[in-house]
Formats: structure tokens, sequence, C-alpha cells
């Protein structure tokens, strides 16, 4: 069964626009947690927007070995004030999986994958550093790459597809190509021995389709829609809906 890892990057981004611990990540971390949710993602960054490095750390504490732990980034960012970069975020809490991407500053999210032809020379000494450290790693890539299998070569264990231009052909009314492009990445990801995750804008309304499409799917980490939909439903119900989509 497809796990659901859930991103609550959107809970800091709450808690820090007014100061102050309220509403509590933990907490949030852990009403998913028993409403069913397999794993918890954050995505620390230089510019701490949202999950701050302490999040990170204490999270990992509340967390243990009950669910898995994701904790995404650029591995190429600098250390910044109290961000110590991600390596040393890895080294200290030792997540299931470190999912690396290529955002930076200018990107008010993640926008787009690695150019594994381009990057590899400088993502091999990394992944092998966190594989070194115990830890499953995913790379991030757009759903039309056409050499995903080079994930393999440079030591990656899965990889992450890129579903924002999906997402949005399927608002659109007409998702057929951006599916199949999907669909194609994961069957040649799955042949060169790699996990498929995915992650992007996934929702209610589109993630159905995508599972469905892709049965080798192993995780899919959603954060900004479910947050926003449990505004209205509450997230322990939020949570089980998710997870009632990716039984079937």
């Amino acid at each position: 069964m497809t796990r659901l890892s859930v991103n609550v990057n959107k809970i800091a981004v709450l808690r820090n626009s007014r100061g102050g611990a309220e509403p509590d990540v933990c907490a949030a971390a852990a009403a998913c947690i028993a409403a069913g949710a397999a794993g918890i993602t954050v995505h620390p960054r230089p510019d701490q927007r949202h999950i701050r490095p302490d999040d990170v750390r204490v999270l990992k504490a509340r967390i243990g070995d009950a669910v898995e732990y994701n904790i995404e980034g650029n591995g190429f960012a600098a250390a910044r004030g109290s961000y110590p970069g991600l390596l040393k975020l890895i080294e200290e809490t030792r997540p299931t999986q470190c999912t690396l991407v290529p955002d930076g500053d200018t990107q008010l999210t993640s926008d787009h994958g690695f150019d594994l032809r381009a990057d590899a020379a400088r993502l091999k000494p990394l992944v092998a550093e966190l594989k070194r450290l115990g830890t499953r790693v995913s790379l991030f890539v757009d759903m039309d790459v056409t050499d995903v299998e080079r994930a393999a070569e440079i030591g990656a264990d899965r990889v992450e597809i890129y579903t924002g231009p999906y997402a949005d052909a399927f608002a659109n009314g007409d998702a057929a190509r951006e599916l199949a492009l999907c669909t194609a990445c994961a069957e040649r990801a799955h042949a060169a021995g790699l996990g498929v995750n995915a992650g992007h804008d996934l929702n209610q309304v589109n993630l159905g389709a995508l599972k469905a499409a892709i049965p080798q799917l192993a995780e899919v980490s959603i954060g900004h829609a479910l947050i926003g939909e449990a505004l209205y439903a509450g997230l322990a119900a939020t949570v089980k809906a998710y997870l009632r989509i990716l039984a079937g």
C-alpha cells in the first residue's frame, strides 16, 4: 500500500506568522500519526520561512521510530545563522529518508527536479554520505525526465516525481498527457531498481487517478492541500480521507 507522509511545514507557517509556539508542529504531527499517517515530512530551508532546525530535532525526539521521518531539502545550500545545513541536520537526527530537492531562496516552493546529467558529479558524494549515515535517499525529479535511471547510478534509493504540472493540468480538466508522463517515469524508475515517491500539489481530487496509474507508488508526501482541507474538516478526518483514497 502507498504510504502517506504528511508535510507539516504549513503548521510552522501559521505559527511563525504570529510568533510563539502555536499551532504546535509536534501536536499536529501526533494527530496525523494517530489518524494513520505512515510518515511525517519536513522541509527546512536556510531562510527558515517555515520549519526551523529546532523543529527538525524536536520532531525526531517526539516521533522516534513510530513512523518514517522524511527530511527534504537542498543539500548544497550553505549554513546560515542557526540553520546548520541539511547534512548536519541529517547527521543529528538520522531520519528514515532524505529527499534532496534543488530549491533556492527565490523559489516560493519547489518547482523543478534535478538535472540528473548535469548534477550527477556533485550529487554522488552527497548521496554516498547520506547513505553512510543510514538514511534512505530520494531525488526530486521532473515527470518528463528522460534519464531517470541515472538516479540509480548516482546511488539514490528512490526518486520523488514532481507532480505540480500534473495537478495543474488536472485542475484545468485534462491531465492525460501529464499522467502518462508520470506513469512512464515511474515505470522506468521501477525497472532501474528505484523506489517511486510522488509529491507536490496532490489533493483529494487528483490523488486517486495518480495512485491508480502508478501501482508501484511507494509514498506520497502531501502538505499544503491536506492542511488547507483540514481547516474545514479537521486534521484527523482529512488524514483518514487520504488514506481511504490510497487504499483504493
